[in-house]
């Protein structure tokens, strides 16, 4: 039976991740500085990633972070987006696990499949079959947010909502986070690109998590310019309150 797109997407995040495992092993055996990691990590999954979408989907267009944007793509009826390595910088820093392979479909209009695989947790999350959210039962919402800064968004979000904070990585570690509860918002407006929202909003959307810009609009993929600024996803019964607090802010 041919593999379907769910089925692709998946097995593409899950055997690029552990790809980027093995190598991220080997190179630290050998001793690798943390910047030979990350370069390495970028281009091995990219080649992985772009050898077997053209084996399996040879008619489909491709729109990755590591390769150069055939703009042919802007008019193409299926596109693939994807993101070899989300969060470089954790890839590189031995030990963690808040790095992300994506692998999406954009079929005419819309996200169609999807996979988020976390490789260091051998986890991946997909679009078929959906995952399912745990049960919101906190008395304060935790927002997950960013290592190193805290943006302006995030704290009025967290000031307007009484959040807990988590601080995590990569976007698609952040979204998942949302995915499996740890976290139950995740709201980004510091600038990103395609590649970094395109599987975590497929994933989230299909889990039935709110996922759209930060003014409650539609994501849009696809665009000429691969740059898409901001980006949401929350547990659905806390969207008003969340989009609320974003217009006052």
């Amino acid at each position: 039976m041919a593999e379907t797109d769910h089925q692709l997407a998946t097995r593409l995040a899950v055997e690029a991740g552990a790809l980027l495992v093995q190598l991220r092993e080997e190179l630290a055996q050998r001793g690798a500085h943390p910047w030979q990691v990350m370069d390495t990590g970028d281009v091995a999954s990219h080649r992985f990633l772009m050898e077997e979408l053209r084996l399996a989907r040879p008619d489909d267009s491709v729109l990755s972070e590591e390769g150069r944007d055939d703009k042919s793509r802007v008019g193409a009826d299926r596109v693939w987006i994807v993101d070899p390595l989300d969060g470089t910088n954790e890839y590189g820093e031995p030990g963690r696990p808040d790095w992300a392979v994506h692998v999406a479909l954009w079929e005419r209009g819309a996200l169609t499949a999807g996979a988020v695989s976390l490789p260091a947790l051998k986890a991946v999350f997909s679009t078929e079959p959906a995952p399912s959210v745990p049960t919101y039962n906190r008395e304060n919402p935790v927002l997950v947010t960013s290592r190193n800064r805290v943006p302006y968004l995030a704290l009025s979000i967290g000031r307007a909502l009484g959040c807990d904070a988590l601080r995590l990585g990569s976007a698609g570690a952040k979204a998942m986070a949302v995915v499996m509860g740890h976290a139950d918002i995740y709201a980004h407006d510091g600038g990103m690109y395609q590649w970094d929202s395109a599987a975590p909003a497929a994933v989230a959307a299909a889990a039935g998590l709110h996922v759209s810009r930060i003014d409650g609009s539609p994501l849009e993929y696809n665009a000429s310019d691969p740059w898409l600024p901001d980006f949401l996803v929350c547990r659905p019964e806390l969207a008003d309150d969340v989009l609320d607090a974003v217009r006052r802010a």
